[in-house]
């Protein structure tokens, strides 16, 4: 979900609707409605505000693994001029799930998912690093996924 120029300040009630929804998407709009004193009609309608404003997504949340995508991996870009071309021409190849620009070491930083090392090796080689702009490369392949989170927006 690419990030709104707007900032979206949620009241209390919002923000338990996005919790509850984190963890689980799936949770019926009256159940919710029932938890924070509201109809499933004005549930219905802020959950539809929420999606349309870009503040949240409901999405499934698959395990790599287990789908047969058994290399994951940080990229580490560094580009001459402009990095938002390039993160936007990286943003558009199906194995990258995460870009962002960043102002370290590394311009831009792509999260990948690819179903083995040579999967890995063909996406940053022929199509990550032939990219205008892009000088180098650094690879970080993931041995263990310690965490992940998503639960983190209305802290």
């Amino acid at each position: 979900m690419a990030p709104s120029k707007k900032d979206h300040t949620l009241d209390a009630i919002s923000k338990t609707i996005v919790e509850m929804l984190q963890e689980d998407g799936r949770r019926s709009y009256s159940e919710i409605g029932r938890i924070v004193g509201l109809s499933e009609a004005a549930v219905r309608q802020r959950v539809q505000r929420l999606t349309e404003s870009g503040v949240m997504q409901i999405v499934a949340v698959t395990d790599p693994m287990q789908l047969g995508f058994h290399r994951q991996a940080m990229v580490g870009v560094k580009v001459a001029g402009d990095a938002r071309g390039v993160a936007e021409a990286i943003a558009d190849i199906d194995e990258v799930d995460y870009v962002v620009i960043t102002v370290g070491s590394f311009d831009v930083l792509v999260e990948a998912v690819c179903e083995d090392d040579d999967h890995l090796l063909a996406l940053v080689n022929d199509r990550i690093r032939p990219i205008a702009g892009v000088v180098s490369t650094e690879t970080f392949i993931y041995a263990k996924l310690q965490k992940q989170q998503f639960a983190w927006g209305t802290r």
